[in-house]
């Protein structure tokens, strides 16, 4: 399906990691001191929580703190207006797990790749970017993960783009209870740990820019209140081993404040006959119920004692030790 900029790639981002960003990395997201295989970087199963992506996304191969207005990079799309990133929120995310990340990249080439997939109008409310991005190791050309994204720049409508299609609902079944909740605190320094990843935008460590975008002050970034949400749902339901989880996906609803609690409810809506049961989930906050996270939908294996798998029990015991 054609449209405006569909198609056009935009310059690949070189990335770089150490194991002392995959140990910040798992902190910033929730990890716990009952989870050593993400926070020991000796022990035998260390490894990185599989969305740490999203993070590279933004630090690149910088170990210093990128001054983030002007470190964005303004790529003219084919057949779209210019967007100002100052106003920039997320949109979505849907992030494959293709092959296991290696605990650093030293010694070895990984590149972001990224294709824009549909540049959508919104009217007076804003434009919408969708794009596909690859972690790649360039020496090889193979995919460690497949990102699906929309940011959404606020106020940036009315250019008589297109609509774009109609998405996909993916909400919880209406006629039936949650099959269990976690409840997440999230740290009043959890926007500020969380930067430390690379993303230095001010919207989350000053109250100037959330108060000129409505939100009345400092907010937590998007992508972190996603991937505590893949956390949770990785320790409590899966033993937090990273092997146990193919996909995640939601969409971006209401802002997240530092020291929010937040609920999250999730159904088990069915499984491929196999391994993978695809859980749905919504993400509200404690007390105000107010939605944070909606079409959530994660592909998990839970059944760690599945077909005899002695190992899999083995790593969850471990995991809980």
């Amino acid at each position: 399906m054609g449209g405006p900029g569909v198609g056009f790639e935009l310059p690949s981002k070189k990335v770089s990691w150490l194991k002392r960003d995959v140990l910040l990395f798992n902190i910033s997201i929730g990890c716990t001191a009952d989870e050593p295989h993400f926070l020991y970087e000796g022990h035998p199963k260390f490894a990185p929580f599989p969305t740490l992506p999203l993070a590279l996304a933004f630090k690149g191969d910088s170990q210093e703190v990128i001054d983030f207005y002007s470190g964005q990079t303004i790529t003219s799309i084919p057949g779209c207006p210019t967007l100002d990133p100052v106003r920039l929120v997320d949109g979505q995310r849907l992030i494959r797990f293709l092959k296991p990340l290696p605990t650093t990249s030293a010694g070895r080439s990984f590149e972001l790749r990224e294709k824009v997939l549909g540049v959508y109008d919104k009217g007076k409310a804003g434009t919408v970017v969708e794009t596909e991005q690859r972690l790649v190791d360039a020496e090889t050309g193979e995919a460690y993960t497949q990102i699906i994204g929309s940011l959404f720049y606020v106020g940036q409508g009315g250019w008589n783009g297109p609509r774009g299609p109609k998405a996909a609902d993916l909400s919880p079944p209406r006629d039936k209870s949650p099959d269990g909740s976690f409840i997440i605190h999230v740290s009043p320094l959890a926007a500020h740990l969380y930067r430390l990843n690379g993303d230095y935008n001010p919207l989350h460590a000053t109250p100037e820019p959330g108060r000129l975008m409505g939100y009345g002050g400092i907010i937590v970034h998007g992508v972190t209140a996603y991937q505590m949400v893949a956390h949770v749902l990785l320790k409590e339901l899966c033993g937090s081993d990273p092997a146990n989880i193919k996909e995640f996906q939601a969409k971006f609803s209401g802002p997240v404040c530092p020291g929010d609690q937040l609920k999250v409810d999730y159904w088990k809506v069915g499984s491929d006959g196999e391994e993978w049961e695809e859980i749905r989930f919504l993400t509200t906050g404690l007390h105000d119920r107010e939605v944070r996270l909606r079409d959530g939908r994660v592909l998990l294996r839970t059944q760690l004692s599945k077909k005899g798998d002695d190992e899999a029990v083995m790593r969850w015991r471990e995991a809980h030790a």
